[in-house]
């Protein structure tokens, strides 16, 4: 077990923020960078055997993505109403019920990002769905699921949530 002895803040931003923490390990002393994450949400969208998913650029990359509807949960928010919300900003629909797929670590070498995944097939459009966050620029695709899944395989989609949400799908959904 490690046992922290102290938390140095190192960098605080809008999205994330980091330590530097001095870990005990069988009596000896380590350093621990570690970035703090409030977490995401991704929904996986099911309709006619299609999936949705969202293409848009991420800067990091510096690259196009293709990802389930995705986004950071705010600090304090249900990641349930967090999944709605953001399946309505980016697609335009919202849904009966969320169904719970799976929670995960991003990174959990250094970051404590935990992104809760859930599906849904009971998609409903909104007439007047929340705008966009003003900095998102994407384009909604509807995509065969088996189709999806030969994406993952070429490397065509290469995030990890929605990677996880596509194999869930052809699993068990389909």
């Amino acid at each position: 077990m490690q046992k922290k002895i102290s938390s140095t803040p190192v960098y605080e931003g809008t999205i994330f923020h980091m330590s530097r923490d001095e870990v005990e390990i069988k009596g000896k002393t380590y350093p621990r960078d570690v970035i703090h994450h409030d977490g995401g949400v991704g929904v996986l969208a099911i309709r006619d055997g299609k999936i949705l998913l969202v293409k848009q650029y991420r800067y990091a990359i510096q690259k196009e993505t293709l990802e389930i509807p995705a986004g950071k949960l705010e600090k304090g928010e249900d990641p349930y109403l967090c999944g709605l919300r953001e399946l309505e900003e980016e697609s335009g629909y919202t849904s009966e019920r969320l169904e719970t797929l799976c929670a995960m670590y991003s990174t959990p070498g250094f970051c404590s990002e935990k992104i809760y995944l859930y599906w849904t097939k009971k998609l409903i459009p909104v007439e007047h769905p929340r705008a966009m966050d003003e900095d998102e620029e994407i384009e909604t695709l509807w995509v065969d699921i088996r189709k999806a899944a030969a994406m993952v395989n070429d490397g065509t989609i290469k995030d990890a949530k929605t990677i996880i949400a596509i194999q869930y799908a052809n699993l068990y959904l389909v």
